[in-house]
């Protein structure tokens, strides 16, 4: 592909059509379909960007549709969708059916991830900056991407998909995606002019343009080669009977760095109680709708309600805080340890489940904080046989080394943290109760605990 070059997206018009009913059975069992628990009744297109013509051996299909739920407005998603006229053995996970009608039938479709050249044609449209139909790509130009380099579709579950060319390189491609500035390629690029070595400096993205709208769909940052997440050690650390203070002071440290970073290089704000109140109040709305979907959640409402009520009232007699922007969604899984032994975060997106408004808002960073106290806890409940105050010491170990950078323990301010860690494990009750129902009892711990205000 030729540098900025562009083609026409131009495709049949009966191409959903002939989708519609494979999609129905495929989306909703995919870990990053968020509408589980209720059928899909149809599709609805944004755009669609013929990538390789399905005339030839592999055909290619770049998509954004419109998932359509009773009682929703639909999410959309972001699909790569290959044409063949049958799969290789090498491609059996990957299928999503055989085409019966429109214009794509006797044909088989798949997730083209899994597959080499569309892989590698994703990396050279990034190389080159390309534009193909609504898709348009750009670069940090001090950043040199090779050509050739050799894709693998990363399979460990998560809320996105992601490609690791030849250890270099990792693009990850947002499942499902909103319009609007995307923070997970946003605050990395903010993080970079700052000069944060802490978070991998994107190289290349990719948008798609629909209308008055510009969708995020992807971005390429730097692999970090050899490196563990901060989930995979803890848990080994835990089957060794290790503990993980020395690792989760190094984490605080990191964290309060990225802080920091985001403090400098965007804007900050105050938060008395004018914008105390509107937060207190959609934590109370996210419990009672938390409730109402678990029900092993209501015994504790009552006394989870106060931990939202005293933010409230400390904020009424006149106390602030300081807002920023902040990562989000941080837990171990975020964090990635070199062989260095370097902490780095990553996935800046937020909470996929909170409006996108809502994750750019400016928050007090210990949300991030509670994020990760919550996932030292979930950590800690995979050990067998149990390691009696592992989760405490790190737990503390973090916010030590938190404040040793940010010269504040976040444990000096207990009624933001527990509203803040309560929130947090409130939701993922919910997600839980959803997606993994095996896993409710770690969140519905915490919740007794916080419920009943212990340390």
């Amino acid at each position: 592909m030729a540098d900025t070059v562009t083609r026409s997206g131009t495709t049949s018009p009966g191409l959903l059509a002939s989708l519609d009913p494979l999609l129905r059975e495929w989306l909703p069992r995919q870990r990053w379909f968020a509408g589980k628990g209720r059928p899909v009744t149809g599709f609805s297109l944004v755009t669609v960007t013929e990538l390789l013509p399905p005339p030839g051996r592999l055909g290619l299909y770049h998509l954004l549709v419109r998932a359509h739920q009773p009682g929703s407005a639909g999410d959309c998603y972001q699909l790569l969708i290959g044409v063949r006229e049958a799969l290789p053995p090498r491609l059996a996970p990957a299928l999503i059916g055989h085409v019966t009608s429109g214009p794509l039938t006797g044909r088989t479709v798949y997730d083209a991830l899994y597959d080499t050249r569309p892989a590698e044609l994703l990396l050279e449209a990034l190389r080159t900056r390309a534009r193909i139909g609504a898709l348009r790509c750009d670069r940090d130009p001090g950043q040199e991407i090779r050509a050739g380099l050799v894709p693998r579709l990363m399979t460990a579950e998560q809320s996105n998909s992601s490609l690791v060319y030849g250890d270099t390189f990792i693009l990850k491609l947002l499942r499902r995606v909103v319009p609007g500035v995307n923070p997970d390629l946003e605050l990395p690029l903010a993080l970079a002019r700052e000069g944060c070595p802490r978070v991998p400096a994107p190289t290349a993205w990719m948008h798609a343009d629909v209308d008055d709208d510009t969708y995020v769909v992807g971005v390429l940052q730097p692999f970090v080669q050899g490196a563990t997440d901060g989930w995979e050690l803890a848990l080994r650390e835990l089957a060794k009977g290790e503990d993980f203070v020395a690792e989760a002071r190094a984490l605080g440290r990191a964290t309060a760095e990225v802080h920091g970073a985001l403090a400098r290089a965007l804007p900050t704000a105050t938060l008395g109680t004018a914008q105390i109140q509107p937060l207190v109040d959609g934590m109370v709305v996210r419990l009672d709708a938390a409730a109402r979907a678990v029900p092993a959640l209501r015994p504790y409402a009552p006394a989870l309600r106060t931990a939202f009520s005293a933010l409230a009232d400390l904020a009424a007699e006149g106390h602030t805080w300081t807002a920023q922007r902040v990562h989000g969604d941080l837990h171990l899984g975020q964090c990635l340890r070199a062989p260095s032994g370097r902490w780095s975060l990553i996935d800046f997106e937020g909470e996929p489940a909170r409006p996108l408004a809502e994750r750019r808002m400016p928050q007090s960073a210990v949300r991030d904080v509670a994020g990760m106290l919550r996932s030292f806890d979930y950590a800690a409940s995979c050990a067998d046989p149990p390691v009696p105050g592992w989760a405490h010491a790190c737990r503390s170990a973090y916010c030590a080394g938190y404040a040793e950078v940010s010269g504040t323990d976040p444990r000096t301010d207990p009624v933001l943290l527990r509203a803040l860690e309560t929130d947090k494990a409130v939701y993922e009750v919910v997600y839980e109760a959803r997606h993994r129902p095996d896993w409710l009892s770690v969140p519905l711990s915490a919740i007794h605990r916080l419920a009943a205000d212990l340390p």
